[in-house]
């Protein structure tokens, strides 16, 4: 693979496991509260663009489990 499709793959990657974990949060809030599973598939990124905030609220975190 060369250079720019390795950090493509990164990149799509990355805006997958953003994707994911916002899924999975808004699943959990959803079956809290008692609301149609539906809202959990609610994605509404613009022009392909990850919201600067979601991303850092979503993204990986220096934090480990042990």
């Amino acid at each position: 693979m060369s250079i720019a499709d390795k950090s493509r793959a990164l990149m799509v990657r990355q805006y997958q496991q953003v994707k994911n974990r916002q899924q999975s949060m808004l699943m959990r809030a959803a079956q809290e509260l008692g609301l149609p599973e539906e809202i959990s598939h609610y994605w509404n990124p613009i022009q392909g663009k990850i919201d600067p905030t979601t991303r850092m609220i979503y993204d990986r975190s220096n934090a480990t489990m042990s």
